[in-house]
């Protein structure tokens, strides 16, 4: 890709801004990017690390003064909550139990559920996606009725209760 400045040089400087839900993207140089002032910036972006990124959006998701301070300790390394913070860092397999309080708001915004589910076979991906699919339901009605959004709640079960029918006429279809 050629810069978007000079229109000579390959862009090696990319920048993305959304500003009022648009999204704008610039692709330039390195020199049409010092001459525009925008290195210094691609710079500090450069020094990104994860551990910080974690450390801020557990900050982000942490609603009590008793979250953010800490003092939650992992029985078998003793680790302290307030560690992770800052370090981004967990010490061992037990401090998910330890912490699991402050971790289960964190977990579910990076990625979307707080349990594992692998991958699917290939064989049976689509009994497996459909399982997947009504666990999700399922979690997003508890979530719902939880919130108080009972109209939500009410159709995502009506959701379920059409994948169940449909799962009900499929095994009478296939048993011989």
């Amino acid at each position: 890709m050629l810069c978007q400045i000079c229109g000579k040089n390959q862009a090696t400087v990319h920048f993305t801004e959304i500003h009022d839900n648009k999204m704008s993207e610039i692709h330039v140089c390195e020199r049409c990017a010092e001459e525009k002032g925008l290195q210094q910036a691609s710079q500090a972006k450069q020094k990104f690390d994860l551990a910080d990124k974690i450390a801020e959006m557990v900050d982000s998701v942490t609603t009590t003064e008793e979250e953010r301070v800490g003092h939650v300790q992992c029985p078998r390394c003793g680790l302290l909550y307030s560690a992770f913070k800052g370090t981004g860092r967990l010490g061992c397999a037990e401090c998910y139990q330890a912490f699991q309080f402050q971790l289960r708001p964190l977990l579910r915004r990076i990625h979307g559920d707080t349990r594992h589910r692998g991958k699917a076979p290939a064989r049976d991906g689509e009994g497996v996606s459909r399982s997947r699919q009504m666990q999700r339901l399922h979690d997003e009605l508890q979530r719902a009725v939880e919130r108080e959004e009972f109209e939500r709640a009410a159709e995502l079960r009506d959701e379920i209760q059409t994948l169940e029918r449909e799962d009900r006429a499929q095994a009478r279809v296939e048993k011989p």
